[in-house]
């Protein structure tokens, strides 16, 4: 079996118990499991069945053996470059609830990653067996060394063959490299040399017009109203503008509140300029509704590795039956604590297929 590999920053994720602030919960205990965006997309391609390698770079210290320790207890092939200097990197999460949002706090500056030259990954080495690589707009993010390493990654994995897929997941807190460079701006810059060699890309709904300058006319995700509708339109011209891309990705999330989101999304087949929505009733798109979210953060990387593993999959033929399970994955993945999204590819395309009732199975 061929096996896809991913490559990005782990962390250590630091958490207060349940709904409490920080500032409520310090000093006391915070729960500590390790995650990151193409992490966690290799750890729910594993739990589905594929062979995932991740890529990246850690310091020779205990806390990053515990990480690589977990990656292993995930089935996740790990791929480390294992560097005296830096650190791990961390970020510290409160949970939302009602109108609260959650929060982020990142601890990332002067990680191993963003220290770890392009050249320190054998490329060569890393692709053989593989058919697939996962890159996001994260990883650039950190830094300019990071930033070149992804793009020679790219370059390099096209080279080879390799099926690429690309998550934008732009983050205005991390675009801070380049001193005097607005966020948008420096990633607007970067993230085009990593899209040139992209075959699938992923987004959410702000995503094209924080990196690419292409919005969906009237956004304003804050509203809390979204109009799925609209995006054909800006996938047609992300395609128009890239035109190596085969498909266009868009995860559609209404946030009523913290506890309260409709979610769903749209795959553009550029090939047949066509659009495709899930999940849907009577052929109408109907978004989940998920009134009582655990855990939302995770639930974009959920969403890509179920499109990864459907596209790659003999049992999910055609874009609907692709996207519908993509989906599913990603809803499930709100109702479970972490980043990681321990959904089974059964308990998938259990409510792909329409069983959303929540029962207990026995």
């Amino acid at each position: 079996m061929s096996r896809v590999v991913t490559f990005g920053e782990i962390m250590a994720r630091l958490a207060p118990p349940g709904f409490q602030r920080l500032r409520q919960g310090l000093p006391g205990t915070l729960n500590v499991t390790f995650a990151g965006a193409e992490a966690n997309v290799a750890a729910s391609l594993a739990f589905m069945g594929e062979q995932a390698m991740f890529v990246t770079a850690l310091p020779t210290n205990d806390l990053a053996e515990a990480c690589a320790a977990t990656l292993r207890s995930t089935g996740v092939d790990s791929h480390i470059v294992w560097k005296p200097n830096g650190r791990l990197g961390l970020y510290f999460l409160e949970t939302g609830a009602n109108q609260r949002p959650s929060r982020v706090i990142y601890d990332r500056d002067g990680s191993t990653i963003s220290q770890t030259r392009a050249d320190a990954y054998d490329w060569d080495q890393i692709f053989e067996g593989a058919d697939w690589f996962h890159v996001t707009g994260i990883t650039p993010a950190i830094s300019e060394a990071a930033a070149e390493a992804t793009v020679n990654a790219v370059q390099k994995a096209k080279a080879s063959g390799l099926t690429v897929s690309c998550d934008l997941n732009f983050r205005g807190k991390l675009w801070k490299w380049r001193e005097g460079a607005e966020p948008r701006k420096l990633a607007g810059e970067v993230m085009p040399e990593v899209v040139k060699n992209v075959d699938v890309l992923i987004a959410n709904e702000e995503d094209c017009g924080d990196v690419l300058g292409i919005r969906a006319a009237g956004e304003d995700v804050a509203s809390g109203i979204l109009e799925a509708d609209r995006y054909p339109d800006v996938a047609r011209r992300v395609v128009s503008e890239f035109p190596n891309l085969k498909m266009v990705a868009t995860t559609l999330r209404q946030s009523l509140s913290a506890s309260f989101n409709r979610w769903g999304a749209m795959l553009f087949d550029a090939t047949a300029d066509q659009p495709f929505f899930s999940p849907t009733m009577d052929g109408v798109y109907q978004p989940y509704e998920i009134r009582n979210i655990v855990d939302r953060v995770g639930g974009g990387d959920s969403f890509a590795a179920g499109l990864i593993f459907a596209l790659r999959s003999n049992q999910h033929e055609g874009c609907q039956a692709v996207l519908d399970y993509a989906t599913a994955a990603s809803c499930l993945a709100h109702s479970i604590e972490g980043d990681f999204n321990f959904a089974s590819r059964q308990e998938i395309e259990a409510l792909a297929g329409g069983s959303a009732s929540g029962r207990v199975v026995r």
